[in-house]
């Protein structure tokens, strides 16, 4: 197996990004602080300057994306003086003059969200992920993202009618149409652009963590092994332990010092150990060899006469 790399880089995305090549990553996936929040933590852009801060970093998105690549961008908008504020949409609309394709609309549905409401609206339950390419000719791997048939294939394909056995067109005139019985012995159907997984926390020191099962979905749908994924706002690492288990590359950045070390400290149990039998190790080896680690130890991988053998040592940090 290829051995991967996982590189964590504090700063600002805007001025670390120059230091990449052009056309370097196949997916950027990220979730930007939204508009009015984090203030503690990031500061809080106000909705009517969110555009003009987002551009500048979302030129070098399209600068170091290949011209086969992705960028999904977890976004959602807020409501300032009961209504809601246009921001995104005016993000989006600015998106497509600086180069980008908008070619789909994802909804994450939160499952596990809490009931209530405001006076005049209810509480959010989804947020938007946005698919932004720079051709129409991208990488997607659908098969890699197929979910099961589900109970209701067993009564419904059981007994056809006339129809089911043939191209049905749309009443409407639309132009779509459906063949029921080219799904009799499937086990698998292609899922909806609606996404149901429910949140999750890392850990109470990130204010703001999206679950692993979201960056997952998408790193599985546009990318394979050892492809390159970036995360410019990167957090606390989940896009970074996620990629890391699916054996990808990846790059993540964040401003702040504290989350960078969060991130690091989250992917540390990936370790890089120098083996000749495997036998000889044993648990208080691999502790002694925990301090191998991935890429910063780059006197480990020039060593050619050394095995170098990827394995995941068990982290004492909880996930």
């Amino acid at each position: 197996m290829e051995q991967i790399k996982t590189k964590i880089e504090n700063g600002d995305c805007l001025e670390v990004l120059k230091r990449y090549p052009d056309n370097f990553f196949n997916l950027i996936v990220t979730s930007p602080p939204y508009a009015d929040s984090r203030n503690k933590t990031y500061g809080g852009i106000k909705p009517n300057e969110y555009v003009e801060w987002f551009l500048p970093r979302a030129k070098e998105f399209l600068r170091v994306l290949k011209p086969d690549g992705t960028f999904v961008l977890n976004i959602k908008e807020k409501a300032v003086n009961g209504e809601r504020h246009t921001y995104v949409i005016e993000l989006i609309l600015a998106l497509r003059k600086q180069g980008w394709l908008w070619t789909e609309e994802f909804v994450w549905h939160k499952k596990n969200c809490y009931p209530g409401k405001w006076p005049n609206r209810f509480r959010d339950a989804w947020e938007k992920c946005l698919q932004f390419n720079k051709s129409k000719k991208f990488k997607m791997y659908q098969e890699a993202v197929m979910v099961p048939m589900g109970d209701w294939a067993k009564g419904r394909l059981k007994n056809l009618s006339d129809i089911d056995k043939t191209r049905d067109n749309s009443k409407v005139g639309s132009g779509f149409g459906k063949n029921i019985s080219n799904w009799v012995k499937r086990e698998n159907a292609y899922p909806t652009n609606v996404l149901h997984f429910a949140t999750e926390c890392y850990n109470r020191n990130h204010s703001a963590v999206f679950p692993k099962a979201l960056p997952e979905w998408f790193m599985k749908l546009f990318t394979q092994e050892n492809d390159w994924v970036l995360d410019p706002f990167v957090g606390s690492g989940t896009t970074a332990e996620v990629a890391q288990n699916l054996n990808r590359n990846f790059v993540g950045i964040d401003v702040l010092s504290e989350y960078c070390k969060l991130a690091q400290k989250r992917t540390a149990h990936y370790q890089y150990r120098i083996c000749e039998d495997e036998d000889e190790y044993e648990t208080n080896n691999q502790r002694k060899n925990s301090e191998v680690c991935r890429e910063k130890h780059t006197g480990v991988s020039s060593q050619q006469n050394r095995k170098v053998k990827k394995t995941q040592i068990e982290s004492g940090t909880q996930a």
